[in-house]
């Protein structure tokens, strides 16, 4: 199925000046569908996510994970001689992405002014905390302090206790869609414009802010509180005004996700667990109704689930219509079925630390076309993996004459092993 699927980004070239996860991340999608990216990494020591979640061995499966389908080129920005082949490289590609303080660019003498000059029409992704304008564009930040700044981290967690995260880096990986999507955004109006003068830089320029991706998720949030005086808080397992929609116990120790709050599926939901008498009842037709009462549902449902083994809940609530899950572990994730068939668990062999690679599994990737995921072209590279492939290429697009590696080597301000 997919494997036949051309990839709609064959012939994008991206060079990725990002670091840790939110650039990264918007260099990994458009790296899936196609994109040659390449990512600059500094001497020795690369990507610090390289080192991040690091169990064993020189490189995380985190770093693995979100650089893969990359290649990674060693430069050191931070000399003239880096930072000029790096500009040879932005000479030749479509879309470059970065993620570094706002200034940290123009100080290299690398900012959006010198890119468009090395590659007229060229598309700039910045992705930084607070943005490149305003009074808190200068401060660093990670995502989560943008969780925080955005309203998110406030929602999540227990009422009675300090507010929590997901458990992940979601602000970050919020930036990566945004970026990639305004990158995708600005190439289709490159295409638009064919045979007429590039948009101005300002407009090429797409400015990703951590807080300001993560309030773009915070639906009503803010019109509520403007609209209506209201002050969100955090509601545990549930979603503020929906009901009932929670995680439950079932007799086997588990637990299951039961979202009954649409209003014909709580009547059948309320007939699957024999409370027919609470799916007629006058105050509970609408989901205003069940949230003021949700305490008392949420009992109910929760005296049921508790009374079944997980497959019996599920197996009832599937043949009831009920939108229901089990809350899965990884060790569910990779053999589910459903992951299966459509590819999004992809398997390859891997230094782990071990004596010998390791058969691991790694996501697929999203959105699916033809049926499934898109094969993984390849993991996230060592650190350096393409630096003398990628510069050998640019030689011989160069117009200056440099007749050997030694001296493009020199040049890069890099030592490439051989």
């Amino acid at each position: 199925m997919a494997t036949n699927v051309s990839l709609p980004l064959a012939g994008i070239r991206v060079l990725e000046l990002g670091n840790y996860i939110a650039a990264p991340a918007a260099g990994r999608l458009l790296a899936d569908f196609g994109a040659e990216v390449v990512k600059i990494e500094r001497p020795k020591t690369g990507d610090e996510l390289r080192n991040w979640r690091l169990y064993a061995g020189t490189t995380s499966m985190l770093y693995r994970t979100i650089n893969r389908n990359k290649k990674s080129v060693v430069l050191d920005l931070k000399t003239a001689d880096g930072r000029a082949a790096a500009l040879g490289l932005v000479a030749r590609s479509d879309v470059v992405l970065e993620n570094f303080r706002p200034g940290t660019l123009e100080a290299w003498g690398l900012g959006p002014a010198e890119l468009d000059a090395a590659r007229p029409g060229v598309v700039v992704v910045r992705i930084s905390a607070f943005g490149q304008t305003g009074p808190m564009s200068d401060r660093p930040g990670f995502a989560a302090v943008a969780e925080a700044v955005g309203g998110l981290r406030d929602l999540v967690g227990e009422p009675d206790r300090p507010p929590s995260r997901t458990g992940i880096s979601i602000g970050d990986s919020l930036a990566g869609l945004y970026g990639a999507f305004g990158a995708v955004m600005a190439l289709y109006r490159r295409e638009s414009l064919s045979g007429r003068p590039h948009a101005p830089l300002a407009e090429r320029v797409i400015d990703v802010a951590l807080n300001e991706v993560v309030l773009s998720v915070t639906e009503s949030l803010v019109p509520d509180h403007l609209a209506h005086g209201v002050e969100r808080t955090r509601v545990g397992g549930r979603v503020e005004g929906i009901a009932p929609s929670n995680a439950y116990p079932c007799a086997d120790g588990t637990s299951v996700v039961i979202a009954g709050n649409g209003d014909e599926i709580f009547r059948r939901l309320m007939r699957a667990i024999g409370r027919a008498d609470l799916a007629e009842r006058p105050d509970l037709t609408d989901n205003a109704g069940r949230w003021e009462r949700r305490d008392e549902l949420d009992e109910q449902i929760a005296h049921w689930s508790a009374s079944l083994p997980q497959r019996q809940v599920l197996e009832t609530l599937a043949t009831a219509g009920v939108p229901a899950a089990p809350i899965y572990k990884a060790a569910d994730i990779v053999t589910d079925a459903q992951y299966r068939a459509r590819n999004m668990i992809q398997y390859f062999d891997v230094d782990t630390g071990a004596a010998e690679p390791q058969r691991v599994g790694f996501p697929g990737i999203v959105p699916v076309l033809g049926g499934a995921s898109l094969p993984v072209r390849s993991l996230g590279p060592d650190l350096g993996e393409h630096t003398a492939e990628v510069l050998e290429e640019f030689r011989k697009h160069d117009s200056a004459d440099r007749d050997t590696a030694s001296e493009a080597d020199e040049w890069a301000g890099i030592e490439v092993p051989r």
